[in-house]
């Protein structure tokens, strides 16, 4: 199931509320999210049902044992082999395929190449157990007793299939103390409908872009082609992502949890180290705090460390070399500026800053897109130029020219709402003026919200299919 579909919309998730919001205590609406939440995953995943309670117990089971030998071998031997089947299962289900493959390609052999099934979010789920009994182990967090609770902690629905990713430390007190105020609901409500919009209206769109130009082989795409469909793609991926993060995080508020933002406007960045701790938040923080700083032949090793959370990172997207290809090629970079410094980049001109991280990470994109290595080479030729010598590809081509007048609306929308516009907005209206701006704010956004809510629905109806990009994580 997902949260751009009508079905979700108007019946699972109202059924959901009328049920959640007519218990009074709160064992018994923690109750209703548990059960509506492995309902959610089962629609489309029934047999992967089995392995998302599987690593619940396994991880609350050891969490258990974790506190219970706290400080003795027996605690370093539960969490290890935690951590070792959850990263175990993930290998066999993500990886298996990938591994063999490569090892047959590499030696020349005939092994049968596993073709297993992906289960949704599993990337997601897995992280957030691996979290846990780590935290557990460092004793930055109590293991839970309850399994019920925990089961509640690793299936929400909210963010189970495509993020963020949740520590337990986030929402702990909250399983046990929360309650939804009218504030909460609104603000939810309110950030799902934009959520939702991100995704339908702009992400869905810019992808039509995408599949034109991208979808078949790009030999002969001019030069401008190149740079306006992969610059469409990068406003995709943000706007795809992130709509599901404030959809997620919007549901979390509604039912009273409150997640920790994913997405902080991060093309606004002046270097790629911004860029990351502006993107994927969750993602970044999670191997920063388990892989960055965990010692390597007895102490942290900055530069090996550093080229295993990017080479991680990488794999975490996906079993393909372009994956592993971006996440080094940031790593890459990252380096390069812990090597010139923040103080000598903090000298730079702002208009050189804005231009180097946007070049770097529009590329980045392109390696993101193109699992078809021959498809990255091309992609490369064409996006440097060298193509227009090597096979006579145009600098410009009509096509592309007709594309863009005909979405030009749609990129300078795009554009100007991937920076922090709404928040200056939502500031004026709601904390910086008078009593009559502010109920007029509150109408402009009602109304607003209305339109996109009904905007979207009407474009859900023609569309069978709308999966979120994470979702394949």
């Amino acid at each position: 199931m997902v949260f751009a579909d009508l079905f979700f919309l108007y019946f699972f998730l109202p059924l959901c509320l009328i049920f959640y919001f007519a218990c009074k205590k709160l064992e018994n609406k923690n109750t209703v999210l548990v059960v509506f939440s492995l309902i959610f995953y089962a629609w489309g995943e029934p047999l992967c049902f089995f392995l998302l309670l599987f690593s619940a117990f396994l991880n609350w089971y050891a969490g258990r044992l974790i506190g219970q030998f706290k400080g003795t071998p027996a605690a370093k031997t539960a969490v290890a082999a935690a951590v070792v089947i959850d990263i175990a299962l993930l290998m066999v289900f993500k990886y298996s395929g990938f591994i063999v493959g490569n090892i047959n390609g590499l030696l020349h052999l005939s092994l049968p190449v596993p073709e297993i099934a992906l289960p949704i979010g599993i990337s997601f789920f897995t992280f957030q157990a691996i979290s846990y009994v780590i935290d557990c182990y460092w004793e930055t967090v109590e293991p839970q007793q309850s399994f019920k609770k925990f089961l509640l902690y690793l299936s929400l629905f909210p963010q189970l299939v495509a993020g963020p990713i949740v520590r337990y430390s986030v929402v702990m007190d909250e399983i046990d103390k929360r309650r939804s105020t009218v504030d909460d609901i609104s603000e939810g409500a309110m950030r799902v409908i934009v959520g939702l919009a991100k995704k339908v209206i702009v992400a869905n769109n810019l992808y039509a872009i995408v599949t034109q130009f991208f979808g078949n082989d790009i030999s002969n795409l001019s030069f401008l082609g190149t740079w306006y469909t992969v610059i469409a793609y990068s406003l995709y991926v943000y706007f795809d992502f992130s709509g599901y993060s404030d959809m997620a995080i919007g549901l979390g508020r509604i039912f009273g949890f409150h997640f920790n933002e994913n997405f902080n406007y991060p093309f606004i960045c002046k270097t790629i180290s911004e860029f990351w701790q502006r993107w994927h938040i969750s993602l970044s923080t999670f191997f920063r705090d388990y892989l960055f700083y965990v010692p390597i032949f007895g102490k942290p090793r900055k530069y090996l460390n550093l080229f295993l959370v990017w080479f991680c990172t990488g794999m975490w997207h996906g079993a393909e070399w372009n994956f592993i290809f971006w996440g080094l090629y940031f790593g890459l970079f990252l380096l390069l500026e812990i090597k010139i410094g923040k103080k000598r980049m903090k000298k730079w001109p702002l208009w050189l800053t804005h231009l180097y991280s946007k070049l770097v990470i529009v590329i980045g994109f392109g390696i993101f897109y193109f699992s078809d290595l021959g498809q990255l080479g091309k992609f490369f030729l064409n996006i440097s130029g060298i193509s227009m010598l090597t096979n006579g590809n145009s600098f410009a081509d009509i096509i592309t020219w007709n594309s863009f007048l005909a979405n030009i609306f749609l990129i300078i929308f795009a554009v100007i709402i991937s920076m922090p516009v709404l928040p200056k907005i939502k500031y004026f209206f709601f904390e910086w003026a008078n009593n009559t701006v502010y109920t007029t704010g509150k109408m402009l956004g009602t109304v607003g919200c209305a339109f996109l809510l009904i905007m979207s629905s009407i474009l859900l109806v023609d569309s069978t299919n709308n999966p979120f990009l994470y979702f394949r994580f």
